[in-house]
């Protein structure tokens, strides 16, 4: 039994990550700076849990949004 393994397939999934990330990071620096407060030191320095909890959720629908667009 032979496996082959395409590496057109490992590439593309590699190109497609880190497109993803970048994706993720500048939709993320765009939220931050959207929020009249620094959202860093709301989480750490003041533990603001409900902060944590939007930066939380701003996270997993830019996630969901780049996730739906390469899938498509």
């Amino acid at each position: 039994m032979e496996i082959v393994i395409n590496p057109n397939y490992i590439v593309n999934a590699l190109l497609f990550s880190g497109i993803g990330l970048v994706i993720y990071l500048v939709g993320f620096i765009v939220a931050d700076k959207l929020t009249p407060y620094q959202l860093w030191k709301e989480i750490v320095e003041k533990q603001n849990t409900a902060v944590a909890i939007m930066v939380g959720a701003i996270a997993i629908g830019i996630a969901l949004i780049i996730g739906a667009a390469i899938h498509s």
